[in-house]
């Protein structure tokens, strides 16, 4: 996707060939700055304290937080203990586990002075894997508000939760990557963007690439979702996943059930957009079998913003001594799910769905 005309992904390889480059996200949307990281420490901060976020991206950093590692310490041992390090930073996120067995089935059969090359390599092809599977799933999902356009015959109106574009991925994104080939085929769309408390990952990330791209959208708080799908002004919800079970439940950022609930109430089509990597087959049962993440309270309790002066700075909005929780993911069942849309086309919320178009899990 491009910033200013300029053309970025949101991790790259640094010119000297070993630091990685990443658009620290906590900083937006009001600076635009990025970071190399230089060490496995550096690749689990990032991951851990949200430099990066979104599950696709949040594998795609894990993978190259290996081949840091590997160029450190490419012993059994020490890949083993960068394995640990890495996977016990964000619970949730399935791909961070996916991304970590992909580099160790790549990595454990070669002997140690092979390994640092081929685990750049491996991570290399793990970013272009992703930036595949998010276009072609972008083009399924382009499809779907193509058809709701030509039944409607005007702008269709989608409403997304928490941030699943290009800044979740590598590139173009998840539940936004349909807007995107929608918006530049010239379909007239026009997105109301879920602000996302605690953390505004809507407000502070969807709104920022959107207004990059010129996608028109409208930022609102959390809980206008509902009013707006009683009054007939949403024609579609698209959202990401964190992690998709065998069965369709579908694990996101706290808020989705309820978008779902309100979805399913005002007869709105409620779809979401995932590669096929944020499928866990082994998870039947998301409410009970998801662990979810619970972050720091400081999270809820706390709000950056910028000031009149300009500056970004951290307020409190909670009285002294009321503590908070900070639950950062909930699970919607697959039977509020109208669709999943993956790179290889959409299906039901359903292990048949799902089995449809990956047989070979069978």
């Amino acid at each position: 996707m491009k910033i200013n005309g300029i053309p970025y992904r949101t991790i790259w390889l640094a010119k000297d060939g070993e630091g990685v480059e990443i658009i620290d996200q906590t900083r937006l949307p009001h600076d635009f700055v990025t970071v190399t990281l230089r060490s496995l420490d550096d690749a689990a901060t990032a991951i851990r304290d949200m430099w990066v976020r979104g599950a696709p991206l949040i594998g795609a950093t894990a993978a190259y937080g290996m081949a840091l590692a590997a160029r450190a310490d490419a012993s059994d041992t020490a890949l083993d203990e960068a394995y640990r390090t890495l996977h016990a930073t964000r619970p949730t996120a399935i791909n961070l586990k996916w991304a970590l067995d992909e580099m160790m089935a790549r990595l454990s059969p070669l002997p140690p002075a092979g390994r640092a090359a081929a685990a750049y390599g491996r991570a290399a092809e793990i970013c272009d894997e992703d930036v595949a599977m998010c276009a072609a799933l972008g083009e399924h999902g382009a499809r779907i508000i193509a058809g709701l356009h030509r039944d409607k015959g005007e702008r269709v109106n989608i409403l997304t939760h928490c941030n699943a574009g290009w800044l979740a991925t590598v590139d173009w994104g998840t539940a936004i990557a349909p807007i995107y080939k929608a918006f530049d085929a010239g379909i007239p769309v026009h997105v109301w963007v879920d602000e996302t408390r605690p953390r505004n990952q809507g407000a502070s990330l969807t709104a920022r690439e959107l207004n990059w791209h010129g996608v028109p959208h409208t930022v609102i708080a959390d809980n206008t979702g509902g009013h707006l799908m009683q009054h007939g002004m949403v024609d579609m919800v698209i959202v990401g996943t964190d992690r998709t079970t065998r069965n369709g439940d579908v694990c996101n950022k706290i808020g989705t059930y309820l978008k779902a609930l309100a979805a399913r109430d005002n007869n709105v089509p409620f779809y979401v957009g995932l590669p096929s990597p944020t499928i866990d087959w082994t998870v039947a049962d998301g409410v009970r079998e998801i662990p979810i993440e619970q972050r720091s309270a400081r999270e809820q309790s706390h709000i950056f913003g910028k000031d009149e002066a300009g500056r970004v700075i951290e307020v409190q909005v909670t009285p002294d001594g009321s503590p908070a929780v900070n639950y950062g993911f909930d699970v919607t069942p697959a039977r509020l799910v109208t669709g999943l849309i993956t790179e290889r086309g959409l299906c039901p919320a359903s292990p048949e769905g799902l089995l449809g178009l990956f047989p070979e899990k069978g």
